[in-house]
């Protein structure tokens, strides 16, 4: 079966920290719920983009900057890794987790083979 990857988009309002980590209960329900049907393969929410560091290579130069890819409203919060028989499989779980009610999950395939490789 194919693996996606959803990423977890949301913004960073303090404000709005408690109430959502007070959804824990829910997102532990869904999580055991999708080990049990041998969907889940890895999930994990990400530190703050305050922690971030990027790396880009140019010119054979390193460029090491702190703070993420880009400036956005909406942050890369968390990621699922699932293993689903079809994009709509994959779709269902997206519409399942609590932050698809606030935020946005980018739901991608993930590659199987690498070209050439």
């Amino acid at each position: 079966m194919p693996n996606y990857m959803l990423l977890l988009y949301s913004d960073e309002d303090e404000s709005k920290q408690e109430e959502r980590w007070g959804e824990m209960p829910l997102w532990n329900r869904i999580n055991d719920q999708l080990r049990e049907e041998g969907v889940l393969i890895a999930n994990a929410p990400l530190q703050p983009t305050a922690t971030a560091t990027s790396v880009r290579v140019r010119d054979e130069q390193t460029e090491v900057t702190d703070g993420p890819f880009a400036i956005t409203k909406e942050v890369l919060a968390g990621y699922y890794l699932v293993e689903c028989p079809d994009l709509d499989g994959a779709l269902k779980v997206a519409e399942r987790l609590p932050l698809a009610r606030y935020g946005t999950v980018e739901v991608r395939p993930v590659l199987e083979e690498v070209p050439g490789g």
